[in-house]
């Protein structure tokens, strides 16, 4: 029997002018919104290097690709730095069978920038 995913939640992580929000279980249509909302209001607030890290998602769908993508586009428009942590295999197959990967900021968890 396959594990059961983890209750979704949404971690922050504050870093000066940087913030860390790591989802945790599933990535999809029904949690998609309360990430979306959270990012939206961090950068908002002012941060100014947003980095999601998808090493927790245990599965991701469209709905979380489109968000991603979106953030992306949305980092490029108004100059602030949006970046991904790797998820596991499973999320990062997504990225790749829809050849976006190329197209998207990823960074090692230690290596994840940080704004001074």
């Amino acid at each position: 029997m396959p594990p059961v995913p983890e209750p979704f939640r949404c971690e922050v992580e504050p870093r000066r002018h940087a913030v860390h929000v790591r989802p945790v279980g599933e990535l999809d249509i029904a949690t998609v919104p309360e990430v979306d909302a959270q990012i939206a209001e961090l950068q908002t607030a002012g941060f100014k290097q947003l980095t999601l890290d998808l090493s927790r998602v245990c599965f991701l769908d469209s709905t979380g690709l489109r968000m991603v993508l979106d953030w992306d586009a949305r980092s490029r428009a108004d100059g602030f730095a949006f970046s991904l942590i790797e998820g596991p295999p499973t999320v990062q197959r997504l990225f790749e069978l829809t050849g976006t990967r190329e197209r998207l900021e990823f960074v090692e968890p230690s290596g994840a920038r940080t704004a001074a």
